[in-house]
């Protein structure tokens, strides 16, 4: 394998289609301003590297990066890539993942607009993120641990697990399918229209106007903070634990929970049973 270390790189492809290649201390940044410096590589490591150019690793098979930092200028950093391992990074740059396949990020701090889109397989442990649309239209996916911070998230994605997280979001998994979250934190407003398949256990949500129009909902053991007009046109199972300001025409399925200041009827398709058990 051949190896690079301390070296610096500004011209255009300046790596470009490697083979069994390590990068160890280097710095892709210069007056020359170049683009893709890894393009279209296979089999690549980089180490504790500075990258403060555009789109350095586009349509790379097999790559591993850990302990670098990806500058806002770094934009679009990983594109069309497939069997990645990101550990110990700072991905700052906009629109850092897309359209990748069988990447992990680990212990990585990632301030990007436009995260993860239309990506596949995808395992997030022990992260910090923030922006905006967040893994819109991705599946596959796992979050552990992952504490984010941004508006509309995860839209679109199929077939995802997120355990132990911290989402401060708003307009979250809207038209989501098959997601499951558990032991979670999810602060927001208007959380998860149109979703499907979607269970919560153990959970916290706090915000206004969650869970309408959603297609096989399901809430166990859960607590809802400062909701109303919450399960409008959904079909629902819930055991709350904590009293809400009030609910709206839940279409079928039954709702447990202490007590609510308001039950508004007034869809004469809202037939969901309501069950309070006075315990708050």
């Amino acid at each position: 394998m051949k190896r690079i270390e301390n070296k610096c790189f500004d011209e255009e492809r300046a790596l470009y289609a490697s083979r069994n290649l390590t990068v160890v201390n280097c710095k892709f940044d210069g007056p020359a301003d170049g683009e893709s410096a890894l393009k279209e590589s296979r089999d690549v490591e980089v180490r504790d590297s500075y990258f403060n150019l555009r789109y350095p690793f586009w349509h790379v098979e097999g790559l591993t990066v850990s302990g670098c930092e990806l500058t806002p200028l770094c934009r679009a950093a990983l594109w069309y890539s497939k069997n990645a391992q990101i550990t110990d990074c700072r991905l700052h740059g906009v629109k850092a993942l897309r359209e990748c396949e069988n990447v992990s990020l680990k212990n990585c701090d990632a301030v990007s607009a436009e995260l993860g889109w239309f990506c596949r397989g995808i395992e997030v442990t022990d992260c910090a993120a923030e922006g905006e649309y967040l893994f819109l239209r991705s599946r596959e996916l796992r979050f552990n641990r992952l504490k984010m911070k941004g508006k509309y998230s995860f839209q679109y994605i199929r077939n995802a697990v997120f355990e132990d997280c911290l989402l401060d979001t708003k307009d979250a998994f809207w038209h989501a399918e098959n997601v499951t979250v558990r032991n979670s934190v999810v602060k927001g407003e208007y959380l998860a229209w149109y979703s499907k398949g979607l269970t919560l256990e153990n959970c916290r949500m706090i915000g206004t106007q969650p869970f309408c129009y959603c297609e096989d909902l399901r809430l166990i053991n859960c607590e809802m903070i400062d909701t109303d007009l919450a399960f409008e046109r959904s079909h629902v199972h819930a055991e709350v634990t904590t009293p809400v300001i009030s609910i709206k025409n839940p279409y079928s399925g039954r709702i447990t929970l202490p007590s609510a200041g308001e039950v508004i009827l007034d869809d004469e398709n809202a037939l969901a049973e309501i069950v309070f058990s006075g315990k708050e």
